[in-house]
Parts: C-alpha cells; structure tokens; sequence
C-alpha cells in the first residue's frame, strides 16, 4: 500500500460562500476543518470550527447549505491557530495529505498567502477525486459521497460536515487501496488457461 510507512493526513474544509457575487473582493475563506490522522496503525481525529478572517459574516446561502450558524464561526479558532495546528501534523514532508478534490489545498494556500502565514504542509499531496476517477476509468470526477455509494457503502454522519467528509475520504481511501492490492496479486491469464490444449493436439493429429 501506497504510504506504509508514512503518516496519512485526509482533510476536508468547509468554505464560505457569498450570496450572489457577494462583496467587492470575496473569497472563500475555510469556516470548518475536519482531519483524520493515520499513523502506525494509530488513527486521531480533529475538528473545529473557524473564525474568517475577512468577511466575518456568513452569508444565508453559507448558513443553509452547510449547516453552520455565525455563532459556530464566532467562538471557533483563528486562521493563525488552525493552521499551526496543522503544522503540528506535518512530519517533516513525510506524510501523504489526502483529499477530495484540489479545492481544500488550493484555498488553505490561498488564506494563507493573504494572512502572511506559512503553509503548514510538505511532502505528498494526492486529489483521490483524481486517483478513483483514473482507477474506475470514469470520464468525469465523481462526488465524494456518490463515490462511496458506488462502492455499496454509507458515507459517514452528514455530508458536509468537515469531520465525516474526511472520515468518508479515509474510507474510499482504504477500499480504492484494497482493490489496487488485489489487482497486484492477481496473475495475468497465459494462452494455457485460454486454450484447450489437449483438444488442440488432436485436432494437429487429425
């Protein structure tokens, strides 16, 4: 497997999202993490609400998809605490972060870049969107929870909740790497186990 002997980080934010196009110079900021740590067969999780930074008020259309009152966002931690946080999980570039999609990644760079802060991870980074999408062959990038249903699985808790998309990650994880270990082990066909050989020499003989 991919990673034995290295720390799996899955991750999984949720963002803020404006009301239409939202105020002059919107961005998304994250207002939710939720982490899964798998290290020497040791899985710890983590999970907290966070304050924006920028635009402090949620948006209705925020507040309703995802669930999140402003009072959640108003008593989370800063932007500053997460991320060293984060860091904490950081060995040293010998982990894999493991996410859904590049848009988590992409928009911690973002709000740190704005914040001046370091970007707390190094070493691999894998989208599994990309890695189910080129293992099944599928011509478009399937959604996390629709991917673990093609699997005949339950996602875990809500979707878009940070801490049960990135559990639902860990998932996927595990069931992609199991079907890649039995691909591994299985052994190609030989023209023997496709032909009759024995039918063959007598038709030769006829």
């Amino acid at each position: 497997m991919r990673g034995k002997e290295k720390k799996l980080i899955f991750i999984d934010f949720e963002f803020s999202m404006p009301d239409g196009r939202g105020p002059k110079g919107f961005f998304p900021e994250i207002i939710e993490v939720g982490l899964v740590c798998v290290e020497s067969a040791k899985t710890s999780q983590y999970s907290s609400y966070v304050k924006p930074r920028v635009f402090k008020r949620l948006s209705r259309r925020c507040r309703s998809f995802l669930s999140i009152k402003q009072e959640n966002v108003d008593s989370g931690i800063t932007l500053t605490a997460l991320v060293k946080h984060l860091s904490n999980f950081n060995n040293d570039g010998s982990n894999i972060v493991v996410t859904w999609g590049n848009m988590d990644m992409k928009v911690l760079k973002q709000n740190c870049d704005r914040a001046g802060l370091t970007f707390p991870f190094s070493g691999e980074f894998i989208d599994l969107s990309m890695e189910y999408k080129r293992f099944f062959g599928d011509r478009n990038q399937t959604g996390l929870w629709k991917a673990v249903q093609e699997y005949g699985k339950d996602g875990v808790g809500n979707h878009h909740k940070a801490l049960d998309d990135a559990m639902t990650t860990y998932h996927i994880y595990q069931l992609v790497e199991k079907d890649k270990r039995y691909l591994d082990k299985a052994e190609p066909t030989t023209i023997g186990d496709r032909i009759d050989l024995a039918k063959l020499q007598d038709l030769l003989v006829q």
